[in-house]
């Protein structure tokens, strides 16, 4: 069976993750759940790619080449939303 996760929980692991990688020495805290990573300058094409990875080994999910999108994974919600239907298929 498959550990049930909250929206909340993906957002506050998916926060973590980019705080210590991406957020070096600012706070995690900054970034706001339906803020653009991508405008921010948060997460760049190889900061996409980590974050993938980070998704794929945390998760259990397989992001799909076609599924690397702003739709999915701008936003720490969309990410949430998108880290959720992955794992319910």
């Amino acid at each position: 069976m498959t550990e049930e996760l909250l929206p909340a929980d993906v957002i506050k692991e998916v926060r973590e993750y980019i705080s210590g990688t991406m957020l070096v020495g600012l706070s995690d805290e900054a970034i706001e759940p339906d803020e653009s990573l991508v405008q921010r300058g948060v997460v760049d094409s190889t900061g996409v790619l980590e974050l993938v990875s980070f998704l794929e080994t945390r998760f259990g999910i397989s992001v799909k080449d076609d599924e690397i999108t702003l739709d999915n994974l701008d936003t720490l919600n969309s990410i949430s939303t998108y880290v959720q239907q992955k794992r319910m298929s």
